[in-house]
């Protein structure tokens, strides 16, 4: 099981963070919110500290758990840790050439996104 740091970071105008992933990944070419997997040993708030500012550049400075996604692809097991980051510094940037877009909550539906991430965007939603 891979476990994964995942971040919801929603901005003063209610759009959410989207970064979508490179061709050569797993789930490629599909869109995602950012984080990425946690080390050894790690705590999972450290890692989507690291993550986040490695990722797109923001330095987390608070976040709180949101839900656990346990999700099997058939060739990986993933454990997504979701967070949502409730306060941030910085300025988002693509700091690994990935495209990156500020999405209305609303237009998620527009995105194609990995099938684990399809409950963290219906808990986005209501919330």
């Amino acid at each position: 099981m891979i476990h994964v740091a995942v971040a919801v970071i929603v901005n003063d105008l209610q759009q959410v963070l989207i970064t979508r992933r490179h061709q050569h990944q797993h789930q490629g070419n599909l869109w995602e919110f950012p984080g990425g997997k946690c080390e050894p040993g790690e705590q999972v708030l450290d890692a989507l500290k690291r993550e986040i500012l490695e990722e797109v550049g923001l330095s987390v400075i608070s976040a709180e758990p949101l839900l656990k996604v346990p999700f099997d692809y058939g060739d990986r097991q993933v454990l997504l840790d979701v967070w949502r980051v409730s306060e941030y510094l910085g300025q988002a940037q693509a700091r690994e050439g990935q495209a990156m877009h500020w999405c209305a909550l609303n237009m998620l539906d527009d995105y194609d996104f990995p099938a684990a991430n399809l409950a963290i965007i219906e808990t986005v939603k209501r919330a």
